[in-house]
């Protein structure tokens, strides 16, 4: 079991705690957490885009000159790939991107994120994370207090004040327990969990 510091909202240190090995000491799946990252990329994509084919182009109808004899190579049609105006030749369609990782997968690859920023030094636990008001200034100055930038800040409970708080640090996400996953957990530099997080999510994977 790893010992993590624990901070207050001051960037002091106010104690330890001891993160479970089943979900933040694994060891590392990267072609797992690769493709959970592709997954969730993928099954992102709108996957709207569209282009006429030949077929689907208005125009065309009749052919443009005689078979022979006009000095002309031969045309069938002037909506053919090759004339201006003319179809895509394999023009992309509307299509689902997404695919699907299976439970045991999706869960390995979460540890192995996780267990990423523990031995990477990017996971720092905060004690409580609590405002009595929406406050940008107020959540900068935690940031600023335990010297963290770019982050995915994990909370246990929907907390109104904490999530509108953070929601104009461009750099900054917010999380709950239930709703983190892969990607955003390596796109944050750092991973910022409270207390009552690290519990809930070794609850739910150890």
């Amino acid at each position: 079991m790893a010992n993590v510091s624990v901070y207050n909202m001051e960037g002091k240190e106010v104690g330890t705690i001891e993160l479970n090995d089943a979900v933040f000491g694994v060891k590392v799946n990267e072609h797992l957490v690769h493709m959970a990252v592709v997954q969730q990329l993928a099954n992102n994509r709108q996957g709207t885009q569209k282009a006429k084919t030949r077929s689907e182009v208005s125009g065309g109808g009749r052919k443009p000159w005689r078979q022979k004899g006009t000095g002309h190579a031969r045309q069938g049609s002037t909506r053919s790939p090759q004339w201006t105006g003319g179809g895509v030749v394999f023009a992309p369609v509307p299509r689902d991107y997404s695919f699907k990782l299976n439970k045991k997968e999706k869960r390995a690859a979460l540890k192995s994120a996780l267990t990423s920023r523990v031995e990477a030094g990017k996971l720092i636990v905060v004690d409580e994370l609590k405002f009595d008001e929406i406050k940008t200034k107020k959540f900068q100055a935690v940031l600023d207090n335990l010297k963290v930038s770019k982050a995915l800040v994990v909370l246990a409970e929907n907390d109104e004040k904490v999530v509108m708080s953070a929601r104009n640090i461009p750099a900054v996400k917010t999380a709950l327990t239930n709703t983190i996953n892969v990607y955003d957990i390596l796109k944050g530099d750092t991973l910022v969990l409270t207390k009552d997080a690290v519990a809930k999510i070794e609850e739910v994977y150890a």
